[in-house]
């Protein structure tokens, strides 16, 4: 009994190290910057900076039905999967703009211009670039699901209309962690708004 005990205990500590240090990795790796305009009880506003972005497009509308495809995609393509077998550091959150289809975007380090990029050996990863954008976003915790985005994407698209503002009705998710960090997870539905005036 004791010997497990301790197994345990030990097995504890060695998870909340691991934890930390991915926690740690995650608040350093470099985010789309914006700055929050105004807070609302269940949303906030932001203004997003120009950013670019690589992407690549799936048939299906579903979260759990794309997420892992999309992922292994891009992430195949920072890795190393390009001409010049060039990685390329992570960056955050993921996007997925959530319609009829799915997209799934990684924006790509702010060092480098479109022209820098190396080319992508799949064919099917694009690069876009953005203007700068004002967004209005909802946040929620623990893992993400089919269920809990259409949760919070009408809890956002209500609250939208209880405070007037007018939305461009293209909802995406926004996922912060890797799926093995398990505490402090941070997921986001954002829409682009047609237009606000801060006070």
């Amino acid at each position: 009994m004791k010997t497990t005990l301790i197994i345990i205990a030990s097995l504890l500590v060695i998870m909340v190290i691991t934890q930390s240090y991915v926690s740690r990795n995650t608040t350093l790796t470099e985010q789309h910057a914006y700055k929050v305009l105004k807070i609302y009880k269940q949303f906030e506003i932001r203004k997003y900076e120009a950013a670019l972005f690589s992407s690549v497009k799936m048939a299906s509308n579903s979260y759990k039905e794309t997420s892992s495809i999309g992922f292994r995609v891009l992430a195949g393509y920072i890795f190393g999967d390009n001409k010049k077998n060039e990685k390329i550091a992570m960056t955050t959150p993921v996007v997925m703009e959530m319609g009829d289809s799915t997209k799934m975007l990684f924006k790509v380090p702010a060092n480098y211009a479109l022209n820098e990029l190396p080319q992508p050996n799949n064919s099917a990863i694009n690069f876009e670039k953005q203007d700068e954008k004002v967004m209005a976003a909802i946040r929620f915790d623990g893992w993400a699901s089919d269920e809990k985005i259409k949760k919070y994407t009408a809890v956002l698209k209500e609250a939208l209309a209880q405070e007037k503002i007018n939305h461009k009705n293209t909802f995406s998710y926004l996922g912060y962690n890797p799926p093995y960090e398990i505490f402090n997870r941070r997921n986001e539905i954002v829409v682009e708004l047609m237009e606000f005036k801060s006070e």
